[in-house]
């Protein structure tokens, strides 16, 4: 019954109205409050909202964790796509183009990417996989060694700095206390294929594992074939009771992954798993290696005080052939030859202490990332590098200082407090000059730098109304630098765009968390205002060039109810209504953005529901359904994918075979065969908008683990 209030009130409710927010609050968590007293029975720990570990419960935040079981899971545990579903505020796309990575999106941040994830922090065991520009890659976080991905919503992201609409992290598994060892196979439509092994042990002092999987498939649509290998493997050293090292090694390699574009209205509608013919010409694809180790470093230093360390460096190689040939602008190339090295250090000292007998607790914390990458663009010549048009070295860093602070100053409130002040530097070092008396052939020494400083607060405020309703309400400010790939281009002639502007927001949200029983019920309204949004002003020829508009607005509801009704029975919904939009009218190559236009990429109403019934815990059955309204496709709104609705079936059944526990799971995705965009690639130039998701598509898998 109390569900049916919630939605309800999430459909109706004008967030326009904080007072009706709150009388809505209050009312619900009475309810809720009067209808059991008992604790949930779902105890999720978190640490992205505070940096020390804390139920989520209790965050004081728009915070959820999807715990992932690496043995039980019905699905291959190869895209976050798979997972991320039940969590309220989050868009993730999964392109079905391994040459572009996954969209991932929170509130409406990181809508406009169209390669890459922007606008939301990645982190992979506390280690950034976002680099100092706010360019961030999902696909290398290796999810069949995860233990849990949290996701950290609204004005707390602010505090992880630059590009933090959100925040996504990735936490690795615990090395086994005695020997193990699993194996994992599954295959399925357009010819997927999985193998994957992992083996680890040891002891209190010393443990460790080492998990590697291989995936390929042909794809859903021609030319879509990909290829990728992760090996992640990690190692604990407790040498003292006070004191914890961790190294983690990362090694991801996709030597295939072809790109069979966006397709047009007319392309879409006639045969969705078609490929646009310039991807054949000019063998559009990518490869990608990267390695990456990290060393992370916990010490207590007395009953009240913590530090915590952490080093790391890598490199990514990435070479890309693109659907142009490159001779059309001297600056541009067809095919990207990138070679990159990255690292960084951070330091964080957390103190624990009583005020009036009440817990004060503060973090004070340093961090540094680089990044230095040799980029060069070569002429196309059918998918095979010919002449040199672009040779650079680009540098991104940052350097950020932050403090937090929590306090409970009375028994059923707390304050949360933070700022962070950041500083990123890009440049440019342009090795690729070519004087020509012809302007139209002149290619000058473009080097160049620009530095960006921002000190981002915020502010939060938690009432614990008993111990089953938590309120909270935070506010903050927060930024976003133009990435390299943003700022490589200028309209008025060669070089990159060092004039772009960060992009800063005020984010506030108000919420509640609610647990019943066995049923837990978060309920948040947020809005947030930019000012200099990045968005793209022209493309042409390969080269997104982009500008700074204002007053960009994204508010919207999120709920989600989850409840275990019984032993065997469980259900889950999350539910986001996203208003986005641009509330000032501005200029681009396609004609005017009128005010009121709504954010491209970001559909209005998504739900996610989920039953799922256990046999004697020995079979688990589920369905899910995923329904998502119109997205428009670029800024102009003259076009949009439509609205779907898909329902996708799952069983798995456990059982011993000897030493041995076994696990047998199929799927069946898109039951009922719909076709749709599943994602849309964002003002493409070319008007190949769509990226269709596939249709009906069945796959099998076993684990066994000794």
């Amino acid at each position: 019954m109390q569900s049916n209030r919630v939605e309800h009130y999430a459909l109706a409710f004008k967030p326009s109205c904080p007072l009706t927010l709150l009388a809505l609050i209050a009312s619900l968590s009475t309810a809720h409050a009067q209808e059991s007293a008992s604790p949930s029975t779902l105890p999720e720990i978190v640490v992205s909202a505070s940096r020390s570990e804390q139920n989520r419960f209790d965050a004081p935040a728009a915070i959820d964790v999807v715990q992932v079981d690496d043995f039980r899971a019905q699905s291959p545990l190869v895209n976050m796509s798979e997972l991320l579903g039940t969590v309220p505020g989050v868009q993730v796309r999964e392109r079905q183009n391994y040459a572009q990575d996954l969209q991932i999106s929170v509130r409406g941040f990181g809508t406009r990417s169209t390669f890459g994830v922007r606008g939301v922090r990645i982190l992979v065991d506390g280690i950034p996989a976002t680099m100092p520009d706010g360019q961030g890659q999902a696909s290398t976080a290796s999810l069949s060694s995860a233990s849990r991905i949290e996701v950290l919503r609204g004005p707390m992201a602010q505090l992880y700095g630059n590009a933090a609409g959100g925040v996504v992290q990735v936490f690795t598994r615990e090395p086994p206390m005695k020997p193990e060892a699993s194996l994992s196979l599954g295959a399925g439509s357009d010819d997927q294929r999985l193998f994957g092994v992992s083996a680890g042990g040891g002891n209190e002092t010393v443990a460790g594992f080492i998990d590697a999987s291989q995936y390929s498939t042909d794809g859903y649509r021609d030319h879509s074939a990909a290829r990728r290998t992760t090996i992640n493997a990690k190692l604990v050293a407790r040498p003292s009771s006070d004191t914890r090292i961790t190294a983690i090694l990362n090694s991801f390699d996709q030597p295939l992954s072809q790109d069979p574009l966006g397709l047009t209205r007319a392309d879409f509608e006639s045969n969705p798993r078609q490929v646009t013919p310039r991807a054949i010409m000019f063998d559009t694809r990518k490869t990608i290696t990267q390695q990456q180790i990290g060393i992370l470093l916990e010490q207590r230093l007395g009953d009240n005080d913590r530090l915590s360390a952490r080093v790391y460096g890598g490199t990514r190689k990435v070479f890309q052939s693109l659907a142009f040939p490159g001779d059309e602008n001297v600056q541009a190339g067809g095919i990207i030859d990138l070679d990159r090295g990255y690292g960084g250090v951070g330091l964080n000292w957390m103190h624990e202490t009583r005020v009036n007998g009440l817990p004060l607790n503060w973090t004070l914390g340093v961090e540094a990332d680089s990044l230095s990458e040799r980029r060069q663009g070569f002429v196309n010549n059918g998918g095979t590098p010919g002449a040199l048009r672009r040779d650079e070295n680009d540098h991104a860093k940052n350097t950020d200082v932050f403090a937090q602070i929590d306090w409970t100053f009375a028994p059923q409130w707390r304050a949360t407090a933070g700022v962070r002040m950041s500083r990123v530097r890009l440049s440019v070092d342009d090795d690729y000059i070519v004087p020509n008396p012809d302007p139209a052939l002149n290619n000058p020494d473009d080097s160049g730098s620009v530095e960006y400083k921002q000190t981002s607060p915020v502010i939060g405020l938690v009432w614990s109304a008993n111990d089953n309703v938590n309120i909270y309400a935070n506010i903050g400010k927060g930024f976003e630098t133009p990435t390299l790939a943003e700022a490589a281009y200028r309209a008025d002639g060669t070089g990159p765009n060092l004039g772009l502007r960060a992009s800063t927001s005020v984010q506030a949200e108000i919420g509640t968390k609610i647990k019943s029983g066995h049923h837990l019920m978060d309920f948040a309204i947020f809005n947030s205002r930019s000012k200099n949004e990045i968005v793209q002003e022209q493309s042409l020829f390969g080269r997104a060039i982009f500008q700074n508009v204002d007053d960009v607005e994204r508010r919207g509801i999120e709920a989600s109810l989850r409840s275990d009704w019984n032993s065997r029975l469980s259900t889950s919904v999350a539910y986001t209504w996203l208003d986005a939009r641009f509330d000032k009218s501005f200029s681009s190559a396609n004609g005017t953005i009128d005010s009121g236009n709504r954010l491209p990429g970001a559909p209005e109403h998504s739900l996610y529901t989920e039953l799922q019934y256990r046999w004697q815990n020995a079979v688990t059955t589920a369905v899910e359904m995923r329904a998502d309204s119109k997205a428009y496709v670029n800024d102009i709104n003259s076009d949009a994918a439509g609205g779907y609705a898909v329902f996708n079936l799952r069983a798995g059944y456990e059982f011993n075979a000897g030493p041995a526990k076994m696990m047998l799971f199929g799927r069946i995705d898109n039951v009922f065969d719909r076709a749709y965009a599943g994602s849309v690639i964002v003002n493409d130039g070319n008007q190949r908008f769509f990226e269709p998701a596939p249709g009906r598509r069945l796959y099998v898998g076993m684990r066994t683990q000794f």
